[in-house]
């Protein structure tokens, strides 16, 4: 059973769906419990990352550590990827769950000399994929996914697939059982399912 984390931040009913389709069993909950006790966990995500304090606040920012510690596997998409790291520009007073470093920032207002249209939005490559990522497992360097989002995050060792717009910035981090990917899997036709597979399979 995958437990979908519900604090109220866009896209998880098409997530749920997308999931329902590959043959997953689900959950969607705000409770700690059912967190704590779930073998897989996804936190799904659009929008502003103050939303993600409510996930302190329901106290299943500690609920997730405790899973993660004992081996369940999470997977955090667009913000659910910008939680994982230590906090945002977007909103500095709210903490991340620091699992990787770094902060997530904004696009610069220019790159190159050329204005840098924010938020970068549509279809974009993957690169740089890592060899052992579970992950990105049977995704093609170079396979288009779709994004929609104005601040992203650095890179780091952890990175498990590179995107390009004002510079390089993570497209999917991923260290042992924790993952995330700022793109949108369930609106990233073939090579999005292939990932939510991947984590589906695991």
């Amino acid at each position: 059973m995958i437990a979908v984390i519900d604090y109220k931040a866009g896209n998880l009913t098409s997530v749920v769906k997308t999931l329902h389709y590959l043959g997953a069993e689900t959950q969607v909950t705000q409770d700690p419990d059912v967190v704590r006790k779930a073998s897989k966990l996804v936190l799904p995500g659009v929008g502003h990352f103050r939303a993600t304090a409510l996930l302190q606040q329901l106290g299943i920012t500690e609920a997730v550590r405790e899973g993660v510690a004992k081996g369940a596997w999470f997977l955090g998409v667009c913000v659910g990827l910008q939680w994982l790291f230590e906090g945002s520009t977007e909103a500095p007073e709210v903490a991340g769950l620091s699992h990787f470093a770094g902060v997530c920032e904004r696009f610069p207002a220019l790159y190159e000399g050329a204005e840098l249209k924010s938020p970068h939005v549509g279809w974009n490559s993957l690169e740089d994929l890592r060899e052992n990522s579970r992950l990105m497992r049977g995704v093609d360097p170079g396979g288009f996914v779709y994004y929609t989002h104005s601040w992203r995050a650095p890179l780091v060792q952890d990175t498990a697939a590179v995107t390009n717009y004002g510079g390089a910035f993570t497209g999917a981090v991923e260290r042992e059982n924790v993952m995330g990917v700022q793109f949108h899997p369930e609106k990233s036709s073939a090579v999005g399912l292939q990932v939510l597979k991947n984590f589906v399979e695991l």
